[in-house]
């Protein structure tokens, strides 16, 4: 009975009824006298059961109203509308923050745009409608009489939005000083027609300045009255003026002459107290506007006047700054007559210039300069910038001008007049060759690189679904899309481990349908995790782009080449200078050797055959070949894997030559010793016949490094590690390139001494850890897509490389081949000369019998226990070296116990030794 009633409280108090109930039930049977203490405590338990049901008990419910059904069908269909709309505006909402910013810049234009249309037809053509009243209540009751400005006003600021929309930091400067210049000429308006009052109604105050002219000028008016209220609102007009277009008190003269000479009004070089001074230095001015861009790219250059023209200090700027200008100065307009002034005025403009930007001027000015010369020379007046023997190459001295040449300059102290270099260093090479450098129109320019595509916001929402789906706090915040992969940057929520995003690297390759997907926990300098995966429309990265970029920069270091570009969208640029030597690692197919030819197309069109000079190893005989030719070789492209470790050899040697050098003159760096030699400040010893030059860099270029450590291991390892240990501050640099990266090819003294590394897909992790000592590289899509780690760097780039086609390649080699032709070092006897081989039966005793026959030849005695104790080897080989030399004639055949004849003599040792050495007799 318990559990009945208990059955009908709850559900906690029926199951331990039933409880009760199955443990009082044998009780009952066999002792009765329990039932009455069952019977008692049943009523303690229905007492819950009681309770609820009083408090289930309620008052009598009232009829239902018909009108309630319809009150809840209309509140529904209303909730269900609103929530409707709701979403709808909320969808558009989420889909206009999506937009591209460029986009709702051109729509805020385009509204402006229709907003000026409708306030032109209410306010010039009396619109009629309710549109027209309203324009006529807000415009016209807003601006007075003056609304008939408010459209243009509104056109002009769409075609601004439309024409830069790149610059929203002056949108702030434009409003305050519109809304300053509105105010205070509605101000002045509304007080020249009388300043009406709201009492005099809406048309008076229409006719006037309207709200806005009454609002700025009624409380002037009336605190202090119209002698002070409209200077104060001409002052406002101005200040808003002068916000609007960015313009200074100080520099208002400047600007009201520049729009006299833009309206036609004033002369472009009108000044009234001009005297002949400076007229010559307007004309020195005008002459500097004509020079490139490059040239007048400084302010504090383009301020400088002839009277304080410093020859020294122009040469030492043109030689640290090392700028190589594409081409040459702008010769006078020939359109119009020049007198003597001037010619010499351009010929002293565009001498300047050419030799602050480090290159010769053109011929024409170079023979007008040498005319101007001359006629300084019969008056005595020294010329600044005038070179001994004229600077003219081409036809001769042309006779000064006819009539006085005045002075366009002071006259220069003789301490300030010493003669400039008669070249420039960049351009002007040894033997007094022009070289102009490859113009970067030979190279390809490609389409501007995209921000976002429907796959990058396809690929959001997959990684947002797998979050979802693991219940992972996490959510993509952005991404950054590179041409080959985008990178998306993924925050986590408080308490989430990386190790949940990490762990889910197969579940997201599943999600977004690739393979090849890398996590970066945490993607450095900022705190989130980044997810790389490859893009599904590909773009191509030339290499012409990315010069060009260098060049805009001003960057004019000869080594500093163009490698691609990475994933936030930013081009590669690396200095081999710096780097100082890198391995360059992949595949087949991997963009190894696309790689290697935007290196050496970047150094022929940044750098001069005497800034730069290369040696090639090419073992395959079939990559490097279109660059056979090219003036910055330093010996032709090597094929040969034994003649490979020869020139290697040879790098070594130039390298303890230059420190050599170094150590003599006390310098650190051959950049400092080069520029010491520039300077002249460094000479060679007295009697000795040797001319100092500057160094040029030595760029060491290997295609195949697995080629040469086959052939010859130990030589080339060996003089690969003397190179990368010593070779930076001698200016030589290598790159060595492999697709075999393997621990045989690749060992540890070339890694350790080979800081910077650019890896390409590779076939393996393995091959990822000897490249990069790390993985990473395995996961790549091959066609360019590397890691670049540069020395010092922490963790690699991910970087899509440069391309360039064949075509480029021969038109840069083409212009190059055109400039000079190559003069190879005389020393490098690779590929030139035959070295006799070394006879078989001596082996790698040879440097052994060179030291035993010296020893025969100079005592006169053969004995084999001789050559056992100066030699310290042992009886078998001082025969076999006693042997050896009676197969040369060297000594005589054995005689027992006894020493052998010795058939040379003393004087005819060199002879012995270069016989076996396999060189030619002395």
């Amino acid at each position: 009975m318990a559990s009945r009633t208990s059955g009908k409280g709850s559900q906690g108090t029926a199951g331990t009824a039933k409880r009760v109930g199955r443990t009082a039930g044998p009780a009952k049977k066999a002792a009765p006298a329990k039932k009455t203490a069952a019977k008692k405590t049943a009523p303690a338990k229905k007492a819950p059961a009681k309770k609820a049901a009083a408090k289930k008990a309620a008052p009598p419910k009232p009829a239902p109203s018909p009108t309630s059904g319809v009150y809840r069908l209309a509140r529904a269909v209303w909730l269900g509308t609103a929530h409707a709309v709701g979403a709808t505006f909320r969808g558009i909402g989420r889909g206009a923050k999506g937009l591209d910013p460029a986009h709702r810049k051109d729509g805020v234009a385009l509204l402006l745009l229709g907003l000026a249309l409708i306030v032109a037809a209410g306010t010039w053509s009396n619109l009629r409608g309710p549109v027209g009243d309203l324009v006529e209540m807000l415009v016209t009751g807003a601006f007075g009489r003056l609304d008939l400005l408010v459209p243009i006003l509104l056109g002009a600021i769409a075609v601004r939005l439309i024409r830069y929309p790149e610059k929203p930091e002056a949108n702030g400067r434009i409003v305050i000083g519109l809304s300053a210049l509105v105010i205070g000429v509605l101000g002045q308006v509304h007080i020249a027609c009388g300043s009406p009052g709201r009492e005099d109604g809406t048309t008076a105050m229409q006719n006037a300045g309207g709200l806005i002219g009454w609002a700025a000028s009624k409380p002037l008016v009336y605190t202090m009255g119209e002698v002070l209220a409209v200077p104060l609102l001409l002052l406002l007009t101005v200040f808003g003026l002068l916000v609007v277009t960015a313009t200074p008190v100080n520099a208002i003269p400047q600007r009201l002459r520049l729009l006299g000479t833009r309206l036609g009004l004033l002369h472009p070089e009108y000044d009234p107290e001009a005297d002949e001074e400076n007229d010559d230095e307007r004309y020195e001015e005008q002459w500097r506007e004509q020079l490139p861009a490059r040239s007048r790219r400084s302010p504090a250059r383009r301020s400088e006047l002839p009277d304080e023209y410093d020859p020294d200090q122009a040469e030492a700027e043109a030689l640290s700054r090392r700028r190589r200008p594409r081409r040459p100065s702008v010769q006078p307009a020939m359109n119009r007559t020049m007198d003597a002034v001037d010619v010499a005025a351009a010929a002293a403009a565009a001498l300047d210039g050419a030799v602050l930007n480090g290159m010769p001027p053109s011929p024409i000015v170079a023979d007008l300069t040498q005319g101007v010369a001359v006629e300084r020379e019969r008056q005595g007046t020294p010329v600044p910038g005038a070179r001994e023997g004229g600077a003219s190459s081409a036809g001769g001295k042309q006779p000064a001008p006819s009539g006085g040449v005045p002075d366009l300059t002071k006259p220069v102290p003789d301490s300030q007049s010493q003669p400039l270099p008669a070249r420039a260093e960049q351009l002007q090479l040894s033997g007094d060759i022009t070289y102009s450098l490859p113009s970067l129109d030979l190279l390809e320019r490609g389409g501007p690189g995209k921000t976002r595509s429907a796959a990058n916001d396809a690929i959001v929402a997959a990684l947002t679904n797998v979050f979802t789906e693991f219940k992972v706090d996490a959510a993509v915040t952005g991404f950054t899309r590179g041409p080959t992969v985008t990178r998306y940057e993924v925050e986590l929520g408080p308490a989430v481990k990386v190790e949940r995003i990490t762990a889910l690297a197969k579940n997201i390759a599943y999600a977004v349908a690739s393979p090849d997907v890398r996590i970066i926990s945490p993607i450095p300098g900022k705190s989130a995790v980044g997810i790389e995966i490859p893009n599904t429309d590909r773009e191509m990265v030339n290499l012409g782009d990315v010069l060009r970029l260098a060049d805009a920069a001003e960057d004019d270091h000869p080594m500093l080449v163009a490698l691609g570009k990475d994933v936030e969208g930013g081009y590669v640029m690396a200095n081999l200078a710096k780097m100082p030597h890198v391995l360059v690692a992949g595949a087949t197919g991997s963009g190894k050797s696309s790689c290697i030819n935007c290196l050496i197309t970047s150094v022929m069109v940044r750098a001069t055959p005497d800034d730069v000079r290369m040696v090639l190893v090419d073992p395959k005989r079939v990559e490097l070949t279109a660059y056979e030719g090219i003036p910055h070789l330093i010996t032709p492209i090597i094929t040969n894997p034994k003649r490979a470790a020869e020139a290697l050899q040879w790098v070594v040697r130039e390298m303890d030559l230059r420190y050599d050098d170094l150590a003599a003159f006390g310098y650190r760096h051959i950049d400092d010793f080069n520029q010491a030699v520039r300077k002249g400040k460094v000479k060679p010893p007295e009697g000795s016949e040797r001319e100092l030059s500057p160094y040029p860099y030595l760029l060491v270029i290997v295609d195949e490094l697995a080629d040469l450590m086959m052939v010859a291991p130990r030589d080339v390892e060996d003089a690969i590690v003397r190179i990368t240990q010593l070779a930076r501050a001698a200016g030589i640099h290598l790159v060595l390139a492999t697709q075999r990266p393997s621990v045989d090819v690749v060992t540890g003294l070339i890694k350790a001494n080979v800081p910077s590394r650019l890896a390409f897909a590779t076939s393996s992790l393995a091959d990822s850890r000897v490249i990069l000592d790390q993985p990473g590289a395995e996961k790549l899509i091959g066609k360019g897509d590397g890691l670049f780690l540069p020395m010092g760097a922490n963790k690699p780039t991910r970087m899509q490389g440069a391309f360039v086609t064949e075509d480029e390649v021969a038109a840069v080699v083409q212009h190059c081949k055109d400039q000079m032709a190559p003069v190879f070092r005389e020393d490098v006897v690779v590929g030139t000369a035959k070295k006799k081989e070394i006879d078989e039966d001596i082996g790698d005793d040879l440097d052994l019998l060179c030291q035993a026959a010296e020893l025969v030849v100079s005592t006169q005695f053969g004995s084999t226990s001789m050559l056992q104790r100066k030699l310290r080897v042992g009886f078998a080989k001082a025969g076999r070296l006693m042997d050896l030399m009676e197969s040369r004639n060297i000594v005589g055949p054995s005689e027992g116990s006894k020493a052998r004849d010795v058939m040379v003599k003393p004087d005819e040792l060199d002879g012995v030794l270069a016989l076996i050495r396999g060189e030619s007799a002395p």
